[in-house]
């Protein structure tokens, strides 16, 4: 079975006036079915970029992003938002809620989004709420919630459509320890029950330990784990945890 999602020789440059700013410098890496990668680097370092040119959601310089054997490159823009709706669940760092909307309708809008038949499974959004913690709070909005609780109901509403894939693009950045814990275990208890691969994007170290993997990012580039200052200082002062 080939990799469900494959990065070939991806590059990426923007332009500043008349000036040109490589983000990507040739990132290459493969990711297979029902793994869980964590992929980690410094502010700058070009993570947020490749997970947009990973989701879709811009396109590369040159290289290739190919997504359970679609090359992005060769679909339409229509085709690319239905590869995301029907393959992907992202989440994000902001919440991305809608404030009008109680919890369970804002994980619920993800079916409708997807532009799923019938109505929602009303028992698996329930079960992801329940593992979630988050089973008392569907009937509230999210001025009701506490940070925490929002990122929650934004991961359930990544879940509850069963994709093949969950990108994670800093999920923990703000929130505490209790709660990082809960998200990143949550991430984990998909990949595992649910056969969802996951990639995460962090700069935290001790929330890249949650993945089966880990790469590398610096400069653009994928470096060794050695090149990276911030993982040998975490490295030396913390044990790997055991969450798999």
């Amino acid at each position: 079975m080939p990799p469900i999602i494959q990065a070939e020789n991806l590059t990426k440059v923007y332009h500043v006036g008349k000036v040109e700013v490589p983000a990507l410098q040739g990132i290459s890496f493969s990711v297979e079915h029902g793994e869980f990668v964590s992929i980690v680097g410094p502010s700058g370092s070009g993570k947020s970029t490749l997970f947009y040119l990973l989701g879709g959601l811009t396109r590369a310089t040159s290289g290739r992003v190919v997504i359970d054997g679609a090359d992005f490159a060769k679909l339409s823009d229509a085709e690319r938002t239905e590869m995301r709706k029907q393959k992907i669940g992202f989440v994000f760092q902001k919440f991305n809620l809608l404030p009008t909307l109680t919890a369970r309708d804002n994980i619920a809008i993800a079916h409708d989004i997807a532009g799923k038949k019938g109505p929602v499974d009303e028992a698996h959004l329930k079960k992801v709420a329940s593992m979630l913690g988050i089973e008392d709070r569907l009937d509230h909005r999210p001025s009701e919630l506490s940070g925490g609780q929002q990122q929650r109901v934004a991961l359930a509403r990544a879940l509850v459509n069963r994709p093949s894939i969950i990108l994670a693009d800093e999920p923990t950045g703000n929130l505490d320890t209790k709660n990082s814990d809960l998200v990143l275990s949550m991430l984990r208890q998909s990949n595992k029950e649910f056969g969802q691969t996951v990639l995460m994007i962090t700069h935290n170290p001790e929330a890249a330990r949650y993945g089966d993997r880990i790469i590398h990012m610096r400069d653009g580039q994928i470096v060794p784990a050695e090149a990276d200052p911030q993982w040998l200082h975490s490295a030396q002062t913390a044990p790997l945890q055991d969450s798999k």
